[in-house]
């Protein structure tokens, strides 16, 4: 795993997949490696009352209901479609439950105005059919056909973004749990899927409009909706958890002062606040202020500390990574930063001292430095 830039969940947590395989007894669906309840217990961490010798750490941060009742359609015949704003955790949910069920997250289309028929069904080795001609050695299966063939989760990431036709061929797959490859004569010119085989999906609540779903293949999918994190003790655990994955992934021994996670956690609230009261788009920052952009600034200014400070995060490092990671519109978003760093962070430091101030004097001197 050290040789990977990004292990898939079923590498990085092979240890605990193990471990909850090797003591669940509970009933498992189909060819399935961990039961309902074992597969909740590995996405969202363990609890006394679970009985179990060792704890499992929490990876994702949202209310049970919602792993239920996806884990209760990938056990059905249709699909699951995790839908929600940016930075949600829907692919993170999905790869986790990928993982959990079938031990293999990595069966993923990625959804583009580009995508095509193929790469959800099946395309051809052009080398192989000129030299042999078309057989079902010289077909090229897609993620989604190999999940079909071997009984396991086949994952569809930004579903609206692929258009229409697409989407289409989804349909036969979801209802009739087969491929027809009309190249192939006999029992090759069909693949059928095998027991375990379910497709999840994933889209942005924002794309709305861009390549909407037709009635058909809405009535093939399960809709589950992953709100937006308000609560912000959660919110701040989804941020600690997420600073110690970093730091060790990493490999860096730097210090991360309480504080200064307060301070990111309320600038993105403040932030969020404005968006909300704001008259227009023009007067909304073009980010998403999602927990996922929280830990990009917070990464952003850890690296920056390591590699160029003191090995400690500090308050200006944080400040300017903010207003980097932020202002990508100009001059709008930058507008409504200065904005902000005067009218709200300025009094703050005033008034309440501690690292404030520097945040504040940070935030003016990158946004000076962008004008």
């Amino acid at each position: 795993m050290s040789d990977l830039l990004r292990a898939p969940s079923e590498i990085k947590y092979a240890d605990e997949l193990d471990y909850l395989e090797s003591v669940d007894t509970g009933p498992k669906p189909s060819t399935w490696r961990l039961s309902p309840k074992m597969i909740r217990t590995f996405v969202l961490g363990s609890e006394r009352s679970d009985g179990l010798d060792r704890a499992v750490e929490q990876k994702w941060f949202g209310e049970r209901s919602i792993v239920e009742r996806a884990v209760v359609t990938l056990a059905s015949d249709r699909g699951l479609l995790l839908i929600g704003d940016p930075g949600t955790g829907k692919s993170w949910l999905a790869e986790l439950l990928a993982a959990a069920v079938c031990r293999n997250s990595t069966q993923v289309v990625q959804g583009t105005a580009g995508t095509t028929e193929d790469h959800i069904k099946y395309s051809w080795n052009v080398a192989q059919v000129i030299a042999k001609g078309q057989s079902r050695e010289s077909l090229i299966p897609s993620p989604i056909m190999t999940a079909m063939e071997t009984g396991t989760i086949g994952r569809f990431e930004e579903l609206t973004r692929s258009t229409s036709d697409v989407q289409d061929a989804l349909i036969s797959i979801l209802s009739e749990k087969y491929v027809s490859v009309p190249e192939l004569k006999g029992p090759e010119g069909t693949v059928f899927a095998k027991p375990g085989f379910a497709v999840i999906a994933t889209a942005n609540s924002r794309d709305r409009g861009v390549n909407d779903l037709s009635s058909a293949l809405q009535r093939r999918f399960n809709f589950v909706r992953i709100p937006v994190v308000t609560n912000k003790a959660s919110e701040a655990e989804i941020v600690r958890f997420r600073t110690e994955e970093l730091l060790r992934r990493h490999q860096l021994d730097l210090d991360v002062p309480p504080t200064l996670l307060d301070v990111l956690l309320r600038s993105f609230g403040d932030l969020r606040d404005a968006a909300r009261q704001a008259a227009s788009e023009d007067e909304k920052l073009g980010s998403a202020l999602s927990t996922a952009e929280q830990i990009g600034v917070l990464e952003d200014a850890v690296l920056h500390s390591d590699f160029f400070g003191d090995r400690t995060l500090t308050a200006r490092s944080l400040g300017s990574s903010l207003v980097g990671s932020l202002a990508r519109r100009a001059p709008e978003d930058s507008a409504i930063l200065t904005k902000y760093f005067t009218g709200v962070v300025g009094p703050r430091g005033r008034q309440e001292g501690g690292d404030w101030p520097e945040f504040h004097q940070a935030g003016l001197d990158a946004l000076k430095a962008l004008a």
